[in-house]
């Protein structure tokens, strides 16, 4: 009985003390544009042995294939259905500058957990989840904030007569306008090593949402990475991010928080249709803006030795919806009192054997606007027969048929095995009837939906 209780103390000691948590979240980058997931054009040898160091997770999906719905999911822990954020204030796919819409502060998000349990906080990057003062990151939890509000390619160039310049903003002051795109990542690293020094006595959360590669036909790179890489400036903008990313270990490594620091990489969805084709989803079928694997099913590393298995595959169905329970739990935090589509899957995280999911029993639903057009539950993954499917970012329809894929073994959906397989249809088809009732579908709203923050008018951010 002692030799019991002594283990179950040092088990629980072992993941006792409070993580650091950094979150680095790329914007449009692709499966296959990182070594270890296969890439033959970019070098991303930070990356690469962040993945030698920790776990790559292949069955990891973001909540929408488009930027605003995907951020709201990460930060709330829900589809972007249910909190409103799956379509914006005029109907479209994101967030626009000067949208009446954001994230409702009613909600809880990631940094709202952490904080409650003593974390600092800090948001780097691209936020693009409301530009108005009630949607920005310090009325979200974050104590700080650099970076920009929407994406970068939403410029006043565009739309002279709308948007206004792209502003740079620190906390909630605008520092500079037009922000200087081509140095962001640069500088947002700058801040992040920053932050790390400034916080090293204590928990921190950094979440780092970087402006790249973006949806642009040619990705803004600093002076140090254009034209060296074998695939043009979307490949420049690849190898930064890397370089990035080896600044940031390379300052937990100094400050000896490497090994008590969490540390997530993946994206917002997958890389986009560019003009040169630029861009890597492999080995998956489709790109960004839909429900494709290529659009949802994104790289991600997750490492933190000594927990997380060093130089383990975990092909287990996750979601950036599971960030939020799992780090309340990682933290010793309430979770939010909201209901929440998200998972603990700290269990998953500990051991690279575990294949099993909740979202295998629950399904994973694949939305795109307020459309839902895929589900999800273990192996297989059904896309739902549609007279109107909405493509893209818009909402042309066309007809789309009942198509039955094995995604765990058939990952490039070669096989399209739904005459074989009637109970699997049969069982995903009810899980996306509950879905419709809880979370709503086209014309269909669900019982569990709550409203986005909304303001009376909107007004640009100014120095």
């Amino acid at each position: 009985m002692k030799l019991l209780s002594l283990f179950l103390l040092l088990s629980f000691s072992a993941f006792a003390a409070k993580p650091n948590v950094i979150v680095i979240f790329v914007d449009n980058f692709g499966n296959g544009d990182l070594g270890c997931y296969g890439s033959k054009l970019h070098r991303t040898p930070n990356v690469d042995r962040l993945a030698a160091e920790g776990t790559k997770f292949t069955s990891f999906y973001v909540a929408s294939g488009v930027c605003t719905p995907s951020r709201a999911a990460l930060m709330t822990g829900c589809y972007p259905r249910r909190v409103g954020m799956h379509v914006s204030d005029t109907g479209g796919a994101v967030l626009q500058p000067l949208a009446r819409k954001g994230l409702n502060p009613a909600e809880t998000t990631i940094a709202e957990v952490l904080k409650s349990a003593g974390y600092a906080t800090m948001c780097i990057g691209k936020w693009h989840l409301g530009d108005q003062p009630a949607f920005l990151p310090a009325k979200q939890g974050f104590d700080d904030f650099f970076g920009i509000p929407y994406s970068d390619d939403m410029t006043k160039d565009k739309k002279p007569d709308l948007w206004p310049e792209l502003p740079l903003m620190r906390g909630e002051k605008v520092i500079e306008a037009p922000a200087d795109r081509d140095h962001l990542v640069k500088r947002c690293t700058e801040e992040a090593v920053r932050f790390i020094e400034q916080h090293k006595a204590e928990p921190f959360f950094l979440y780092l949402p970087h402006t790249m590669p973006g949806s642009t036909a040619h990705p803004f790179s600093s002076e140090g990475f254009r034209g060296r890489s074998a695939n043009g400036d979307y490949g420049d903008s690849v190898e930064e991010l890397d370089w990035s990313t080896g600044e940031i270990m390379t300052a937990l490594q100094r400050l000896k928080l490497a090994d008590s620091t969490l540390v997530v990489w993946t994206s917002d969805n997958g890389a986009v249709k560019r003009n040169p084709p630029q861009g890597s989803n492999a080995p998956y079928r489709g790109s960004g803006y839909d429900t494709s694997e290529g659009a949802m099913r994104m790289p991600c590393i997750m490492r933190w030795p000594g927990k997380i298995p060093a130089g383990a595959v975990n092909d287990a169905l996750c979601s950036t919806m599971d960030l939020l329970p799992t780090l309340a739990c990682l933290a010793g935090a309430k979770p939010p009192p909201q209901k929440i589509d998200g998972h603990d899957i700290s269990s998953i995280l500990f051991d690279a054997t575990k294949t099993g999911s909740p979202w295998d029993q629950d399904g994973f639903f694949y939305y795109h606007m307020e459309q839902l057009q895929a589900v999800r539950a273990g192996d297989w993954k059904l896309y739902l027969p549609m007279d109107g499917k909405f493509k893209n970012l818009s909402r042309k329809p066309e007809a789309s048929p009942l198509a039955l894929y094995d995604v765990r073994h058939d990952v490039s959906e070669q096989h399209e095995v739904s005459v074989q397989h009637p109970e699997v249809v049969q069982h995903l088809m009810q899980l996306a009837e509950k879905a419709r009732a809880d979370i709503g579908d086209f014309r269909q709203p669900g019982s569990g939906q709550r409203e986005a923050g909304m303001v009376e008018k909107a007004a640009p951010l100014l120095p």
